[in-house]
């Protein structure tokens, strides 16, 4: 137990180590490490996926996978996260930034992550600069990637191994079901349940605004009072925008600012089968008999009716 805590421990910090100094990604909040360290497992029995729990906004995504492969066999699995490049977000020190992207892969058990020497020149090229880990050391069958820079990083590339049924007698050939998940963009709300700034603030209470400030790190206080002359405050981040003013009469929980997410989580699931090489023969073998039967069928027909039209000529 004291060794999977350190592992754990030692996984976090090397991923946010290659995260921060290896991607330099600025102002990235939306670190896969906070699912790992929250969730043991990061689907849960619904089907959703950890990612989703802060990251609000639903946004698609593809994944292009083969449909069959073979024992101990190097395949990819991609995971398209599109979005228009010219939107960006409010980062963390309320600024603007490009959007940043992240992806989970959950794979059946069995299958690995391929290392560097099964991996070809082409995918290495792709994935430069992109560290892919397990999920745990438990669940080295679930992969996570990101927070890259979005706008060379739209289509994530997974490179995996299949497991072999011969070697290890708990993989059998069946077709089985993978889950993706991928995210542009910073998420709504801190693992801590906390709102990050990239949120729509609402009003504290209804009444009248009457009065506006702004700091000098740029966070706008909005001062409220109701009816009964209860004063209250909402505190707006800085770089969002406002869209009420001093004089205005408010609802309760109505928008504040424009609400400034561009990004957003989509996951998606699909099937892959873990392929009998014997099966693929003995696929081959049955046609190559059919096409053979054909032929000599053919080939039959022929000589009879050279025989008859002989007989008819006698």
């Amino acid at each position: 137990m004291a060794t999977n805590k350190f592992f754990k421990s030692l996984l976090f910090a090397s991923t946010i180590a290659v995260n921060v100094f290896g991607f330099s990604v600025q102002d990235s909040s939306a670190y896969p490490v906070f699912a790992q360290q929250s969730y043991s497992n990061p689907r849960a029995a619904n089907g959703k996926l950890a990612c989703a729990n802060c990251h609000l906004n639903q946004k698609a995504i593809e994944i292009e996978a083969p449909q069959a492969v073979l024992p101990n066999s190097v395949f990819e699995v991609e995971i398209k996260v599109p979005y228009d490049t010219s939107k960006q977000q409010i980062g963390a020190n309320g600024k603007k930034a490009d959007l940043n992207v992240g992806g989970i892969l959950i794979l059946p058990k069995g299958f690995k992550l391929a290392s560097k020497n099964q991996i070809s020149a082409e995918v290495k090229a792709k994935n430069k600069g992109v560290f892919i880990s397990p999920y745990s050391t438990e669940l080295d069958n679930i992969f996570v990637v990101g927070p890259i820079a979005g706008k060379t990083h739209q289509e994530l590339i997974f490179p995996v191994v299949a497991p072999d049924p011969g070697q290890n007698s708990d993989i059998k050939y069946l077709t089985y079901p993978f889950y993706a998940g991928g995210n542009r963009g910073r998420g709504q709300v801190y693992p801590t349940g906390e709102k990050s700034n990239i949120n729509s603030f609402g009003a504290t209470q209804a009444g009248q605004i009457t009065e506006i400030t702004t700091s000098e790190k740029g966070e706008s206080t909005v001062v409220i009072v109701n009816s009964n002359g209860v004063k209250t405050s909402q505190i707006v981040p800085a770089g969002l925008n406002l869209i009420v003013k001093t004089g205005d009469i408010v609802q309760a929980d109505q928008a504040l600012n424009i609400d400034p997410n561009v990004g957003g989580f989509g996951q998606e699931e699909s099937e892959i089968v873990l392929q009998n090489p014997l099966r693929i023969v003995g696929y081959l073998a049955f046609c190559f008999c059919a096409l053979l039967t054909q032929i000599l069928l053919v080939i039959k027909k022929k000589q009879f009716e050279k025989v008859q039209a002989a007989e008819l000529n006698f």
